[in-house]
């Protein structure tokens, strides 16, 4: 039996009030479940309210069955039209979709997907992908790879590409992760590999960070369980 692992490690700008990410998870109508996770252009609550913005677009074509290329063009439409070709977001998306069998990795962003299986190790699934938003006809960069044991994806917002630059110190995101992920780290969890890259990037960032920070992590793993109950954690400190 397979487990399907989501996990998600986020945070804000540092000093900033509000994170211009916004990360949802939803269930699929016909089986499975989608990631979303959408960077609104600069930071804090105006980022915020433009990347709630297109989640809320997004999310009920999800929800209706509509195909995750067709709701990331959508959604691109949506906002094209209403902030009138002004404003940006990054889209990506990360389907377990049981109806093709596949995981689905949609982008309208420059940061990539990493994906490792077994056979083929690590790879980097970084083709220019535009923004939405801002140019008439923007479409996505998809793929779709099958649902097999030990199949991971990650992706990221670009504060983990921006980390260290203001100081000098660039640091290399693609490494770090590499690092993290089998068969390097042979124990990983979702979890433990979300957790890890964004501590790296903090680190980088000596605890401030320029940007607002997310990494999302699926997973599709062996598991010795047989139990049939669905979980979901959540952890948020709340400063007040």
């Amino acid at each position: 039996m397979l487990a399907i692992e989501f996990a998600v490690s986020t945070i804000n700008k540092y000093a900033s009030s509000a994170s211009g990410d916004t990360v949802e998870i939803v269930e699929r109508p016909h089986g499975g479940f989608t990631a979303l996770l959408v960077d609104g252009q600069g930071s804090g609550r105006a980022a915020k309210l433009l990347s709630t913005l297109v989640a809320r677009a997004v999310l009920p074509l999800i929800k209706d069955g509509v195909r995750d290329g067709v709701a990331a063009r959508a959604a691109h439409d949506y906002l094209y039209l209403h902030r009138n070709g002004k404003v940006s977001a990054t889209l990506a998306l990360c389907s377990v979709d049981l109806v093709s069998r596949t995981l689905v990795l949609t982008r309208n962003s420059h940061c990539p997907f990493a994906v490792y299986t077994p056979a083929a190790g690590l790879v980097w699934l970084d083709e220019v992908a535009q923004p939405i938003g801002l140019y008439p006809g923007t479409r996505p960069v998809i793929h779709e790879i099958p649902l097999l044991a030990d199949t991971w994806a990650v992706t990221f917002s670009d504060g983990l590409l921006e980390t260290g630059r203001r100081a000098g110190l660039p640091w290399d995101v693609r490494a770090a992760l590499a690092a993290l992920l089998p068969p390097v780290a042979p124990a990983a969890t979702p979890r433990s590999v979300a957790a890890a890259l964004l501590a790296a990037a903090l680190a980088a960032d000596q605890g401030r960070p320029q940007d607002d920070m997310s990494v999302l992590v699926v997973a599709l793993r062996p598991t010795p369980d047989p139990s049939l109950i669905r979980t979901l954690d959540l952890r948020a400190p709340l400063d007040l």
